[in-house]
């Protein structure tokens, strides 16, 4: 028995992500896809990124020439030939350089990071930006914790890159080619006896990149889930209290918590390996220098002076190799992150605008449906060719049964989604060839799950009209019948609202509602099923102040509850996908039809009530 109810808890875990499209990119080592990122460095390029570069230069030369003036210049021709003044000046001079350094390095480190932090926000208000535009279908198959996941952990991964690890690779490269210059130079024989440790090094890193990369993509989709969940268990935290399932919550995020913590655990243990593959390379070439370099100054082939500048310069070789390693595992997290949000930047709109749409203007209101066909996926059909008209002024009604296809048809009004096919016209323009700001500026959609955002009740209803004043808000409000129980508040219109309104009851929260809609002064109206919330006394409220306001406006009332559509001028009865019958109220009650059946099996239940 505990067996199968660990069997099911499972199930139900799977079925919980079963919507989640974060999964695991499986693509090579993109040198394309960096580029692209670096691109977001141009804007700079002619301000913060040349100085930081510049003190770099000098920071690098400094460290460079000082081995050199310490072996060559110090031990060969000061000390040997006891020059106190020479030796005197040397130490000014690299006092002075080491200053110089200092400098360099203050302002490397105080540009770099403007520059990281401008690039950071540039690429994640790109991502918003982007995000927005994008079209239902892509909301419908994500959830709101993995698309925040992207938009803030994943670009925070690439704040060190541009921080720091881009200057310090180029200031490491840069070192690299130096040294190497520089121990050739010295002596070819001994840098060459060194070096053959690098391919050795070089092999061993590259077996590792692969296993590296694909680990830190796992961090993100276990964040990703943990986040999702965070945002889901968060949300519906009153209905988990409500059925006292805080201890199966618990559990299933420990999970969550578990496979993130598993995965960190893994993806670090695997970069860690690196570091010391490096200190070994540098012990071996360490006892190379010395027994090869004692070897070539017993035959006398080298200087003492110049074994010191080698040993100093070699001790400085592996120190960028060993930042490299470092950066390597920061350039796979990049890489990892940067994958997850070019996915979405490379995400188009399904309703995309074509580029010689036009500005619709002057909106009347007649919409017309002409053989339309649309599916949210390819198992089910929504509409079945639907032909329909509604003329500029009417108040239509679209009723029947869950899943019938009323939020369909007004989310192919919005144009939210373009239908499969079959074409959807709003005085006579197809939607398709009209400008999505201009056609959805002029129409307002109440939905019953109406969103508060946070900030004042002012700030609210205004959303719908930025430009609105004061006294338009308040009048918007009294018209909806919402200016009561505003007054009412501690601060009325000035009263701050928390995320989804929760210190409002669903009636207030639907009210805020109609007076934002109302206020953006629509052509076309959209209500799904927005009296659903609403007390039947706030409803008789609203419906007189509907006969005023839908006056001249185009308004498509979806509803359960009939009482509210008596009055519509033509009601459609849907069922699945198709309309069954269309006419005003009394027409079909006079049909005994499909419409007649739902109106009695109503008033049939609020008789048993």
């Amino acid at each position: 028995m505990a067996q199968a109810t660990k069997l099911q808890k499972s199930s139900r875990q799977l079925n919980r992500f079963h919507y989640s499209v974060d999964r695991a990119i499986e693509r090579p080592f993109n040198w394309k896809q960096m580029v692209r990122l670096l691109e977001y460095l141009k804007p700079y390029s002619k301000t913060y990124l040349p100085g930081a570069f510049i003190a770099m230069l000098v920071s690098t030369a400094v460290r460079l020439a000082v081995p050199i003036l310490i072996g060559k210049v110090a031990i060969e021709v000061a000390i040997t030939n006891q020059d106190i003044t020479l030796l005197t000046y040397l130490v000014f001079g690299i006092g002075v350089l080491y200053l110089l350094s200092y400098i360099g390095n203050v302002y490397r480190i105080k540009w770099v990071n403007i520059l990281g932090q401008n690039v950071i926000y540039d690429l994640r208000q790109h991502l918003f930006t982007h995000v927005q535009h994008l079209s239902h279908r892509f909301f419908d198959k994500r959830s709101a914790g993995s698309i925040l996941v992207r938009i803030m952990n994943d670009i925070n991964s690439l704040q060190e890159l541009f921080t720091n690890g881009i200057i310090n690779l180029l200031m490491d490269a840069v070192m690299l080619i130096g040294i190497l210059v520089i121990l050739f130079v010295l002596s070819p024989e001994l840098a060459a006896a060194i070096m053959i440790i690098l391919p050795i090094m070089f092999f061993l890193s590259t077996k590792l990149r692969r296993n590296i990369r694909r680990s830190w993509q796992e961090v993100r989709i276990q964040q990703s889930r943990m986040n999702s969940h965070l945002n889901e268990g968060l949300q519906g935290m009153r209905i988990t209290q409500s059925f006292s399932q805080e201890k199966e919550n618990a559990e299933f995020f420990n999970g969550l918590n578990q496979g993130y913590f598993e995965s960190i655990r893994t993806a670090s243990k695997k970069s860690a390996m690196f570091r010391p593959l490096v200190e070994m390379c540098n012990a071996f070439g360490t006892i190379i220098l010395v027994a090869y370099g004692a070897y070539l100054i017993l035959n006398g082939n080298m200087e003492i002076g110049t074994f010191v500048t080698f040993a100093l310069i070699i001790g400085m070789f592996w120190e960028p190799i060993s930042r490299l390693g470092q950066m390597y595992n920061q350039l796979l997290m990049a890489m990892a992150s940067s994958e997850r949000i070019f996915e979405y930047l490379d995400e188009q709109p399904n309703v995309k605008e074509q580029e010689k749409a036009y500005k619709l203007t002057d909106m009347k209101g007649n919409i017309t449906f002409d053989k339309v066909e649309f599916s949210y996926n390819q198992d089910r059909i929504a509409l079945h060719e639907i032909s329909l008209e509604m003329k500029q002024g009417q108040t239509v009604a679209l009723v029947g049964h869950t899943g019938s296809g009323k939020s369909t048809i007004a989310n192919l009004i919005s144009r939210f989604y373009d239908p499969t096919k079959g074409t959807v016209r709003i005085d006579g323009h197809d939607l398709r060839e009209v400008q999505l700001a201009s056609l959805r500026e002029q129409i307002s959609v109440v939905l019953q799950d109406t969103f508060i955002f946070s900030g004042t009740i002012m700030e609210n209803i205004r959303f719908g009209r930025p430009d609105a004043s004061d006294e338009e808000v308040m009048e918007a409000a009294k018209v909806v019948g919402a200016d009561d129980f505003i007054q009412r508040l501690a601060d009325g219109y000035l009263t701050e609202v928390e995320e989804r309104g929760n210190i409002l009851s669903a009636g207030e929260r639907q009210l805020l509602s109609f007076a934002r809609a109302l206020l953006a002064d629509p052509r076309i109206l959209i209500l799904d099923e927005a009296t659903a919330s609403i007390d039947t006394e706030t409803e008789v409220k609203i419906q007189e102040a509907l006969g005023r306001l839908l006056k001249g406006r185009t308004a498509i009332i979806i509803a359960h509850r009939l009482s509210t559509i008596r009055e519509a001028d033509k009601i459609f009865v849907l069922e699945q996908g198709k309309i069954l019958e269309s006419g005003s109220h009394d027409e079909l009650m006079a049909k005994h039809g499909e419409y007649y059946g739902l109106v009695k099996s109503q008033f049939q239940m609020l008789d048993a009530i």
